[in-house]
């Protein structure tokens, strides 16, 4: 987990700093921050859209310019070839619902996290597919 506080130190996203590790058979698979896609401006240059429209948190994750960090060690895993099926993803935050849907999808087996995230429906899911889910600060 330390090492997925340290990936969550890159974020650009100016409201919540968040870090995902892939792991498998105690091998780093890849790493995930929150931030703008790929050659787009950070909200650290623009402003935070959500602040601005006075989005509350947890709610409307489409209005946002960043992918969170979940999703993009997803992708960072896919474009440099590496199969995540049956791995371990290391959080910093618990997923949201969004982000859950495509931890199932990936095939990871497992969740390991640090902070709470009230998301019922993600919970449910999560649940519904058999992921071990693992909380290192229990409140």
């Amino acid at each position: 987990m330390a090492i997925t506080k340290m990936v969550a130190k890159r974020t650009t996203c100016l409201r919540r700093g968040v870090g995902a590790v892939l792991v498998k058979d105690k091998r780093i698979l890849a790493t995930g921050y929150n931030g703008a896609p790929a050659g787009l401006r950070h909200c650290e240059e623009v402003g935070c859209l959500r602040e601005n429209e006075s989005i509350p948190s947890g709610t409307r994750h489409e209005l946002c310019r960043g992918l969170h960090a979940e999703q993009n060690v997803i992708v960072q895993a896919a474009n440099h070839g590496i199969a995540i099926d049956g791995a371990t993803i290391y959080c910093t935050n618990k997923p949201c619902v969004i982000c859950s849907k495509m931890i199932i999808n990936a095939g990871i087996k497992k969740i390991v996290y640090d902070e709470g995230y009230n998301d019922p429906l993600a919970d449910q899911m999560l649940v519904e597919a058999g992921l071990e889910i693992v909380r290192l600060n229990s409140p």
